[in-house]
């Protein structure tokens, strides 16, 4: 099997102008999470025009194409996400959101066209490989997870995947590098609601009542504590309140208060001692003045763990690529992913396409308004992938 870098990049460079119309055509109709079905049927279009075992309706809108290589051999899964974010465009290009209030901030139509470049080179190529590929497209990464669901459906089986790889769009790196973590690479992250149940009264009189507002405040002030004072300073951990409903009136003492917030964590024990210090501190601080609480703690994302040896896999497929623009990544993301899921299962990596250009102005983080990528990286991504599923199938 031929495998050198320039014969990969040759064959993508047929597609790059394919390439480049899918992913613009997928910013201009971006769907939200779970609603992926124009963007679903234009994927099982292509997959089946190439002659792909198709699969439709997998968690909802997901596809599913499997090649089959005219060898026997393992079976190695590529992932895309699909959904996009409700964010108004405010990008003055050609191919700019046509769907008030939503676009592709976070780079999904790029996944999901370098993705389907990949399976357009691999089908030329169908009598080289030895083996099965499985593309998957995913919904509803932003918003509930979809890889999750996907799983569930056996998304990993029939046939089993031996090892599934994904890509992420990085704008922090400048298109024509390739990012790469070892081991953990992305925080988990859990949700959690607090409920501070007191007793109303007039504002002149708060002696007669329990005020919410005030034992609140108290908890915020201790939660913070958690990080600062309780977790070891070399270890990493995020716990942010980010809404607090209480009150009707300046003249009332308030009768209940609700906060939710968010914690993002790298390690398991970590996360454990958060989750009982903030029901520690609600029971405590209410109990102490006078107040009752609720707390309810929603699991999120688990961490996302890259295999030490899958890493080293992609790293030296992405050199025959990139050359010496690979990049070892030293820290983790206190973001999340739900790629993990994937990864709990099956030995694979997330590794990092670089989309910035500091001379095209391509800068701009994922989420923001202004997000774009620069389009030279989508053959970059797409031999990535091209080389790592035939350096994993030998």
């Amino acid at each position: 099997m031929r495998t050198g870098s320039w014969h990969v990049l040759e064959r993508v460079e047929k597609y790059k102008e394919r390439i480049v119309e899918m992913r613009r055509d997928f910013h201009m109709h971006p769907e939200l999470g779970n609603e992926e079905l124009r963007t679903s049927r234009a994927v099982s279009g292509v997959l089946e025009g190439l002659g792909l075992i198709v699969q439709k309706g997998i968690a909802g809108t997901g596809v599913v194409g499997l090649l089959e290589g005219k060898e026997k051999g393992k079976t190695v899964a590529l992932r895309a996400d699909m959904d996009a974010l409700p964010i108004q465009d405010k990008k003055n290009v050609a191919y700019s959101s046509r769907v008030q209030g939503k676009m592709h901030a976070c780079g999904h139509d790029a996944h999901t066209a370098i993705l389907l470049g990949t399976a357009m080179v691999l089908s030329e190529m169908r009598d080289t490989v030895r083996g099965r590929v499985k593309f998957i497209f995913q919904p509803a990464e932003e918003t509930t997870g979809g890889a999750a669901r996907m799983v569930e459906e056996g998304v990993l089986e029939n046939p089993s995947v031996d090892a599934v790889f994904a890509l992420h769009t990085s704008p922090e790196l400048e298109v024509g590098s390739v990012g790469i973590r070892y081991g953990v690479a992305n925080a988990c992250s859990d949700d959690f609601r607090i409920e501070v149940i007191g007793k109303s009264a007039h504002g002149a009189q708060p002696n007669e009542g329990t005020d919410a507002i005030a034992v609140s405040a108290q908890i915020i002030n201790a939660l913070q504590q958690i990080i600062s004072r309780q977790i070891d300073p070399m270890e990493s951990g995020v716990l942010t309140i980010g809404t607090i409903r209480g009150g009707s009136q300046a003249n009332i003492i308030a009768d209940r208060v609700e906060m939710t917030g968010t914690i993002r964590t790298l390690d398991s024990a970590t996360r454990e001692r958060i989750h009982r210090s903030i029901e520690d501190i609600a029971m405590n601080v209410c109990r102490a003045m006078g107040a009752q609480h609720r707390v309810v703690l929603e699991p999120g994302y688990p961490l996302l763990i890259n295999s030490h040896s899958m890493a080293g896999l992609v790293k030296n497929a992405a050199g025959k690529i990139v050359g010496d623009k690979v990049v070892d990544i030293e820290k983790p993301r206190l973001g999340v992913e739900d790629f993990a899921y994937f990864l709990q299962r099956v030995p694979g990596v997330l590794w990092r396409l670089g989309t910035g250009s500091k001379e095209k102005g391509i800068q701009c983080v994922a989420h923001s308004p202004y997000f774009d990528i620069d389009e030279d990286a989508l053959c970059i991504g797409t031999a990535v992938h091209v080389q790592t599923v035939l350096e994993y199938l030998e």
